[in-house]
């Protein structure tokens, strides 16, 4: 275990960060579920709008460095993809 003082302060940030990123994480993961679930129900206007909400919070949880930014590209443009496809079907 810690010994020293600043070993000590280290764990205690550490312990706060994790927190704090698993709380984005699972932010970020309600809203792309919301996602999910207008699409399922075959609302393209919700899905959208869903979307529109997702967007900037899966931007937040890659800028805090909670996620790759490449992965949240690649949510984002799959769950774009998704909604597009509601008009042709």
């Amino acid at each position: 275990m810690a010994n020293n003082a600043s070993a000590r302060k280290r764990i205690r940030q550490n312990e706060r960060r994790r927190l704090r990123n698993a709380s984005r994480l699972s932010r970020m993961r309600t809203f792309i579920k919301n996602v999910e679930k207008a699409i399922l129900s075959g609302d393209k206007a919700a899905a959208a709008e869903a979307l529109r909400a997702a967007q900037p919070e899966m931007q937040r949880a890659a800028g805090k460095g909670v996620i790759a930014r490449n992965t949240v590209s690649r949510k984002l443009s799959r769950l774009s993809a998704r909604i597009k496809s509601l008009a042709a079907a």
